[in-house]
């Protein structure tokens, strides 16, 4: 019987952790864990790889940067394989090199579409009707190399992007499972992404959330689901003050004009909204600071607050 193959994980949130467990379960030796310190300004809706690593008696590292020291520490491991899953940094090419039977990744889409940061959040926005997960070698260009295997999963038109992100991660596991017999046996060549069909997206910030009413009543919808909590959030301004937009509803009609400018209310209740192309119905919201409740739910929900007809939302993000 052969010796277990040896591999270096470099792993965050609930993807990693099931990464991980996958490894383990396959009998894989995983010499040393590399994950993140959490970030105390970051809500942490997921699994802790360093916990279950921990728990599993497994070497945890959190590094700043992976220098040369990390290098030589890395060459010491001597791993046959290198896996990353849903680690927030680049993996430097000489150490992708360090694993003689490959380093592979999994991406939270399907690749070659939505390369690079927030890829759900930004297929949530976008509209999209489907994403996936992708299984692919890693290179010294991110998400570049050439693809192992893929699942995709449907997103409903009011899924937001945290429900989305729900669905890959058990994906995330099934398809690593099924792929790990190629991989360890050395015969995972894959193949090459369609260039044609690439698309990358960068970083979002808190800041994007803003609504622009000008836009359609879709577009806005999409928007709050791409950024409902966990994560900052959609707001707007109502006479200087800050209002979160958590949820939302396109009703019927909703690419008729309504008659008033965008940003207008229409009705109190429910709060309905004029867009660019229609009205949209806001079903959750708060504003911001709002009171004693905060420290039960975080700020997040509550009651839509009651805003007269005609009042006007918008304004310019506060400097």
């Amino acid at each position: 019987m052969s010796a277990p193959r040896r591999a270096v994980v470099f792993a965050y949130s609930s993807v990693g952790c099931i990464c991980l467990r996958a490894l383990l379960e396959r009998g894989v030796e995983v010499a040393a864990v590399y994950t993140h310190e959490d970030d105390p300004g970051e809500e942490r809706w997921f699994d802790s790889v360093a916990d279950l690593a921990r728990a599993r008696g497994l070497a945890v590292l959190t590094p700043e940067r992976l220098d040369g020291a990390e290098e030589e520490r890395l060459r010491a491991l001597a791993p046959d394989l290198i896996f990353s899953f849903y680690y927030r940094s680049l993996i430097p090419e000489r150490i992708l090199r360090l694993a003689p039977l490959g380093a592979f990744n999994m991406h939270g889409s399907l690749l070659p579409r939505y390369r690079g940061r927030a890829c759900v959040n930004w297929a949530v926005l976008n509209g999209e009707t489907e994403t996936g997960v992708t299984l692919h070698h890693m290179t010294a260009r991110a998400d570049r190399g050439r693809i192992v295997d893929q699942a995709s999963v449907p997103i409903g038109p009011d899924d937001t992007a945290h429900d989305v992100f729900l669905k890959l991660i058990p994906l995330a596991g099934t398809v690593l499972r099924r792929s790990l017999p190629a991989i360890l046996a050395g015969r995972a060549e894959g193949v090459e992404q369609d260039e044609s069909r690439a698309t990358t997206f960068g970083r979002r910030r808190p800041s994007d959330g803003l609504m622009d009413w000008t836009g359609s009543a879709h577009a806005l919808h999409d928007l709050v689901r791409a950024v409902a909590p966990p994560f900052p959030g959609a707001f707007t301004f109502v006479e200087g003050r800050k209002l979160f937009v958590w949820r939302t509803r396109v009703p019927e009609g909703a690419d008729a004009p309504c008659g008033a400018a965008p940003g207008t209310v229409l009705r109190s209740e429910p709060l309905t909204v004029a867009t660019g192309s229609g009205p949209l119905v806001v079903t959750e919201a708060r504003w911001e600071n709002d009171g004693a409740d905060d420290e039960k739910d975080g700020g997040r929900g509550g009651a839509v607050p009651l805003l007269p007809a005609g009042t006007v939302l918008g304004g310019v993000l506060a400097r």
